[in-house]
Parts: structure tokens; sequence; C-alpha cells
């Protein structure tokens, strides 16, 4: 039985459990098997995902991850762990000020462990009742967060005594996850020196792509990219030529959104650019999309047509506290929306000139 007690769900992609073959085929398995990632056929698709892809994809991935994995694990699962723990100290010290119960706060991964099931199944047996679920995700994609919605709708569905739940749906011009794109690509300029926009350095913000089938058919995507852009750049003091929007990780040979990061970066390089700093605005967690594909694959793309250029890749909002502060925010902001206002309103931080706001 419940007692209405509430907790956060924070949900990441996933991870394997370790850089090996055999674990990153059983996280790919799971992962390239959702229909809202592949849209084929399923008797097809089971059929080339288990002949082709997976034997050929899963010894390559796990070089990869063992290229870019933690002492404490995979870097995605290291940094959605963080921000776990700084959401809830954030939210207990909010508590303590102004009195009340807070929520819990946990994270899940889409994929992988712990699954989202598989923590909703543990915090009904804890006594929660009601459950705000915040898809890691700023911009809204089927293939993203239409996925989390569909998991958690197939636990209420396996469910007799159901939670009540509450799902964010999309944050993309969030003034706390802005500010903190803006705190890294600071930190970058501090660290690298700010590149010369006006001479022609340029700044990539590099979203994860999708289909343009999935594009054609309505996914808000696009457009929530370009918005996030828009107040980056606005943030930054930047125009759309020094400031552009490509996409990554493209997967199979149907067309998939463009321009595309890599090609990108090769044809600025070759044009003479000769500074080029990446953002990913779209990863909440730096991972092998940002530590390799990125750090890796496009900088030597870059390098090699340009060798004495300089390449710099902003880190992703990982653990920064001006992140996990607008993180909070938006948790206290959809809570008193969900439910009844048991957290009192957050103070303002200077910092980071955050104050309490609605979902966007």
């Amino acid at each position: 039985m419940t007692d209405g007690g509430m907790a956060v769900v924070l949900v990441n992609l996933g991870t394997p459990e370790a850089p090996t073959a055999r674990e990153v085929r059983r996280y790919l398995r799971e992962f390239l098997s959702d229909r809202r990632v592949v849209n084929l056929p399923a008797l097809v698709w089971r059929t080339i995902l288990e002949s082709a892809v997976l034997p050929i994809r899963s010894e390559r991935a796990a070089a990869k991850y063992r290229s870019i994995w933690l002492e404490d694990g995979s870097p995605l699962l290291v940094y959605t762990k963080a921000q776990a723990r700084g959401v809830a100290e954030r939210l207990a010290g909010r508590v303590a000020e102004g009195g009340g119960p807070g929520p819990r706060v946990v994270y899940a991964m889409r994929y992988g462990t712990p699954s989202v099931r598989g923590v909703l199944d543990g915090l009904r047996r804890d006594g929660i009742g009601r459950v705000l679920v915040v898809p890691l995700y700023p911009q809204y994609s089927v293939p993203t967060v239409a996925s989390v919605i569909d998991e958690v709708a197939r636990h209420a569905l396996a469910s007799v005594h159901q939670l009540e739940y509450s799902m964010v749906h999309s944050y993309p011009t969030l003034p706390g996850y802005i500010e903190a794109i803006a705190a890294r690509a600071e930190e970058a300029w501090d660290q690298h020196g700010r590149p010369d926009f006006a001479g022609g350095d340029k700044m990539l913000l590099s979203f994860h792509g999708i289909p343009e089938s999935v594009d054609r058919a309505g996914d808000p995507y696009r457009g929530q990219c370009e918005q996030t852009a828009a107040a980056v750049r606005a943030r930054l003091g930047l125009t759309p030529d020094q400031c552009l929007v490509t996409f990554q990780s493209k997967f199979g040979p149907m067309p998939w959104l463009t321009p595309a990061t890599i090609g990108t970066v090769a044809r600025l390089a070759r044009e003479g650019v000769g500074r080029l700093d990446v953002a990913c605005p779209g990863f909440a967690a730096d991972c092998l999309e940002t530590l390799e594909e990125i750090d890796l694959l496009n900088r030597g793309a870059y390098l090699a047509a340009k060798p004495d250029g300089v390449f710099v890749r902003h880190q992703c909002l990982n653990d920064h506290p001006v992140w996990l502060d607008g993180l909070a925010d938006l948790v206290d902001s959809r809570l008193a929306q969900a439910w009844r206002p048991v957290i009192q309103p957050p103070p303002f931080h200077p910092h980071t000139h955050s104050r309490p706001y609605s979902n966007r």
C-alpha cells in the first residue's frame, strides 16, 4: 500500500554495465529493439539485428566504451547519479528552510539498469504514491522522451494499484538549462581563450540526430533544438553564422537531419576556420556520443584537414552547480503544478539569474 509519499525519477538513456562485447551486445539489443528507435517490421528488423548489426557493432562499440570508461564506471551513469544526488540535496535544503516533507530523488535508465519499471516498482514497495518523471532530454523527440513515456505507461498497464504519475515533456529554453550551457562555454573560454568570432572562428551546437521521416511525421525535435540554439546565441551574444546547429550520431542508411556534425566539421576545416568550438546541448551528461564521437572522431576529422587548427569540446552539463540549480527549480515548479506545493518556492540564485518558473 502507498501512503502518498512523492518521488522524482530522473531518466537517462542508459549504458552497458561494462565495456565488454557481451555487455554492449546486451545493451544494444534492448536499445535497438525499441520500435520508437527503429521503426521497421519486427520480424525483418530482428533478423537484421541478430545476424548483422549486433555481431559487427558490439565489439566495435565495446572498444569505444573502453576508451572513455571512468574508474567508477560509465560516464553517463556516473554523472546521472551525481545529478540525482545534487537535485536531492537542493530540494532537501529548501524543505529545511520551508518545512514539510520533500520528495525522494532517484534515477533510472530507459535501457539497461536500473530500469524505469524496476525503479517504479521499488518506489511503490517503499510506500511512494506519486511520481514525477523527468527525462534528461531537454528537447522532446519520439525516440527519447516518447519512449520513456511508453515505458511509464507499460508500468501503469501492468499494475493493479497504479502510482499517480506526472511527466515532464521538454524544457528546451529552461533558464537554468541555458545558463548552464553558457557557463560551460565560459569555462572553456577561460581555459582556452575566447574564440575570435569576428575573425571567422565558429561554434557548433551539435544535437543528436533523428531520421528525416520522424521529423516529417511531426516530431517537434528540430524546432526545439532551434529554440535552444536561439536562446544560447542570445545569452552568449553570437549570431547564427557564428554559432551553427548540426546533428550527429546517424544510424542506418535512411536520411537523417542535416547538416551533419562530422561533415560540417570537415568542411569548416577545409574552409580555413582556425578554431572550432563544439558543445552538445542535447546531452545532459557526457557519454559515448560526446567523449568518443565528438572529442575523438570529430576532433580527428577537423585536425586532419587543418593540422594547425584549434578544436575545443565543451563539457556537457554533468554535475555543474548551475545545471543542478536549474534542474531542481524545474522539479519544484512541476511538483507545484502537479500536486500541492509541499516545497517552499526556491530562493533567488544571483549567480544563475534563476527564479522559479514554469516548465516550457
